[in-house]
């Protein structure tokens, strides 16, 4: 049933007894990593300060920076927050459980290591039953970011949650849950509830179509100064480049090193290391991640991927084509799928839904390369990047 890492053991069997366990574990003041619907969560009793700063330990995270409380019921929400909107409630009948957190007013009973300071607490209840029957069976609510290290790619299975913290949990108080691979793949929508309207802060599987069906309001876009889970600039940052290509027909120019990502209609680039081949919408979301991660095992220096918005693929169905080296000075003309080329201290990587030749310029190492119409900049119909 369990698997010992350098840190918390992995229950690999969400038996019942597993799980009470783990509950056991979130009592007694341990961490617990589980698997939601969207990525693993890093859990400590949300009324246990001292293991709430634990969860900041191990990830290394700002302590202004609030958590999510998950529950396990709707009807425990007034122990956590006040003066709930009608709206609220009606978004909470609609998507709970499910992939949706609402910034709502706190009670004054929660503490400031929950939200950060803030007159405001984040309230998720997760459709997933290994996570349900956890926050059940410990009987608090459950204080849980992403099972990440701050600012990294939020993990969707319990052996990246190893990789990427087990190394800073305690193999005697922590536990990893294996529940297999997260069904959404990605984050929470966090919906902030504080005004006469709606706010999406944090865009997810819940989209904003969804929420005025559902209220009959016009969610506010205007600006919030919530701070949130997943909003700052360096989160889910890998440390390859990602650029996305936003056309139909692309045409790449890159050296070694670039991983590929795109519905199973879009050909593999020669030269591109393919990182899945997903089938829809929803299998692209759960592979995002994982493909983000896979950058980092085989150091791979970019990731392309297609948006999964192209789902008809390209318009010829031929395969991008990857070509070319740059030395830092020379002068090129770009043309779609063809380079100057020669020996290269520098890798560039260029792009084009356009069938025209783009420009013709002079690279300097460490200057952004610049015509006397336009910057070169990542975008829907071409992009140079060094």
């Amino acid at each position: 049933m369990c698997a010992q890492s350098s840190g918390g053991a992995i229950l690999s069997n969400c038996s019942a007894d597993a799980i009470a366990l783990a509950a056991e574990k979130l009592r007694t003041g341990g961490l617990v990593a589980f698997p939601t619907e969207t990525v693993y969560g890093l859990g400590a009793d949300a009324s246990n300060p001292e293991a709430v700063a634990r969860i900041y330990q191990v990830k290394g995270r700002p302590h202004d920076h609030p958590v999510i409380v998950h529950l396990s019921d709707a009807n425990k929400l007034d122990k956590w927050a006040s003066e709930i909107p009608e709206y609220a409630i009606t978004l909470a009948r609609n998507f709970w459980p499910g992939p949706m957190t609402l910034i709502l007013p706190r009670n004054a009973s929660v503490g400031d290591f929950i939200t950060g300071g803030q007159a405001s607490v984040g309230i998720r209840i997760p459709n997933n039953p290994i996570a349900l029957e956890l926050i059940k069976r410990a009987g608090v609510g459950v204080a849980a970011p992403s099972a990440n290290r701050f600012g990294a790619i939020s993990p969707t299975t319990a052996l990246a949650v190893q990789e990427e913290i087990g190394s800073y949990l305690d193999s005697e108080r922590d536990v990893i849950l294996d529940g297999g691979a997260s069904d959404v793949g990605v984050e929470s929508t966090i919906i902030e509830c504080l005004g006469k309207a709606p706010k999406i802060l944090r865009p997810g599987a819940i989209t904003k179509e969804m929420i005025e069906e559902v209220t009959g309001l016009t969610v506010d876009e205007g600006a919030s100064e919530v701070r949130t889970s997943g909003t700052l600039e360096q989160h889910y940052s890998p440390k390859a480049k990602v650029f996305l290509l936003d056309c139909e027909n692309p045409v790449v120019a890159c050296i070694v090193g670039v991983g590929f990502l795109a519905l199973e209609k879009f050909p593999t680039p020669d030269g591109a290391i393919r990182l899945a081949s997903p089938t829809s919408n929803e299998e692209y979301a759960r592979a995002l991640y994982d493909a983000l991660r896979e950058t980092v095992v085989v150091a791979l220096v970019a990731l392309l991927p297609i948006s999964p918005a192209r789902a008809d693929g390209p318009a010829n169905n031929s395969a991008p084509t990857i070509s070319g080296t740059l030395a830092v000075g020379q002068a090129l003309s770009i043309a779609p799928g063809s380079w100057t080329p020669s020996p290269a201290s520098y890798t560039y990587q260029w792009w084009s839904c356009s069938s025209q030749t783009i420009a013709t310029c002079s690279l300097i190492s460490g200057a952004t390369c610049r015509t006397s119409n336009h910057w070169f900049s990542v975008g829907r119909n071409n992009a140079f990047i060094k």
